[in-house]
């Protein structure tokens, strides 16, 4: 009886063991909401929905400027109509820079500037 009891008690405790449990791999982050850093072609419409209401805006014979300014840069977008019409100005250029005045990328700049 003795010889068993050791026999037994390990027999208990190896039915009580469980196989390890796979380490789960890591999964990546969730993408970041993509942020559309091209503005050309938009309206003044479109901008203020994507940037707010511009800080500055001047209009110039058919040309509209539009300033939109944030905590780290400037953005500038000129509108024009359609070449030789009349009709909605759409973003046909765009200049950006800190508030020093020196230039910036505009994708970095457009990106701090679009609301979330």
């Amino acid at each position: 009886m003795r010889r068993i009891l050791p026999f037994a008690a390990a027999m208990l405790l190896a039915g009580c063991a469980t196989a390890p449990e796979p380490t789960p791999e890591p999964q990546a982050p969730p993408p970041k909401p993509e942020v559309k850093t091209d503005i050309m072609g938009l309206t003044s419409g479109e901008l203020i929905q994507r940037f707010g209401q511009p800080a500055l805006q001047v209009r110039e014979g058919q040309s509209l400027k539009l300033q939109f300014r944030g905590r780290t840069c400037i953005l500038d977008a000129y509108l024009y109509p359609p070449v030789g019409s009349v009709g909605v100005e759409k973003v046909l250029s765009v200049d950006t820079r800190l508030s020093n005045g020196s230039d910036t990328p505009q994708a970095a700049c457009i990106a701090s500037l679009t609301r979330g």
